[in-house]
């Protein structure tokens, strides 16, 4: 499959108005392509979307849509082929998490949980898969997570989404592939974008220990630049990559989980003590 070019290139990109999203927007305006931005954001979709026009965005337009909302997005396919023939390129971007173990999640809190990282990007991707089958050398990337590798106590809706991803990516990348539609899942670890100090919060959080939870771990465990992520992003779809794991300590433990399947916790929780 030959690589990925941009320009004038349609591309589709949903969570699009802060963090990996806003950053993967800027890179593309900046390559020429026509964006499709998607966020429940609009304040922030806006600001984004000006930013892109002003770097050189072929067509900016944006959507503000709460993909919890359940709805199939054949509307959004609809117009997006109508006004600019189709999309070239989808970004299943925008995810939310969940504070709190499995015990104490409301299964309302799970269920919008879910039904952001997981359904809207099935149903995103069917609304979309026509156009991308139609228009040859176009790409499908889907986020995962490094919680897509690996599944870490009080992350459990979160990494039960993202294992999710992985294995619908992964599946859907064998049926696509040998069809010209290329097919990248990315697994992002420690990116410094919002999610954690967006997260919700299982139930009342009196004596605010979720949150200054939630705080520490901005701080401390997400540290690369989105617009790195950004970049290593957009060089895969370029490069048509199946898999990209984002950060060395990622792939790290990527390669722990593999090694040992059922200890690769203990192991890593025994090293992170050594350095605290």
């Amino acid at each position: 499959m030959r690589r990925f070019t941009f320009a004038g290139r349609t591309c589709v990109i949903t969570g699009a108005a802060g963090g990996i999203g806003a950053a993967l927007t800027l890179e593309l305006a900046r390559r020429r392509a026509a964006l499709v931005l998607v966020d429940r954001d609009a304040e922030g979709l806006e600001r984004v979307a000006g930013l892109a026009r002003e770097l050189g965005g072929a067509d900016v337009s944006t959507y503000v849509i709460d993909l919890a909302d359940g709805k199939d997005r054949g509307d959004l396919a609809a117009e997006v082929s109508s006004r600019l023939g189709g999309a070239d390129l989808l970004v299943n971007n925008a995810g939310v998490t969940l504070s709190g173990t499995f015990e104490q999640n409301r299964p309302e809190d799970v269920d919008w949980l879910l039904e952001i990282n997981l359904h809207a990007v099935i149903r995103m991707t069917k609304a979309f898969l026509p156009q991308l089958l139609a228009r040859p050398g176009s790409h499908l990337v889907n986020i995962s997570s490094l919680f897509g590798l690996i599944a870490p106590p009080g992350q459990v809706a979160y990494a039960t989404s993202k294992y999710a991803v992985r294995g619908f990516t992964e599946a859907l990348r064998h049926e696509l592939e040998p069809r010209g539609v290329g097919v990248t899942v990315v697994h992002p670890g420690g990116v410094r974008t919002g999610i954690a100090l967006n997260a919700r919060l299982s139930g009342p959080d009196a004596d605010g220990a979720q949150a200054a939870e939630n705080r520490k771990f901005h701080e401390t465990a997400l540290t690369l630049p989105p617009e790195e992520a950004a970049r290593q992003i957009v060089a895969a779809v370029q490069s048509r990559r199946p898999r990209l794991v984002i950060t060395r300590e990622a792939r790290a433990a990527d390669l722990l989980a593999r090694v040992l399947p059922a200890g690769y916790w203990a192991i890593s929780q025994r090293v992170a003590r050594r350095f605290q």
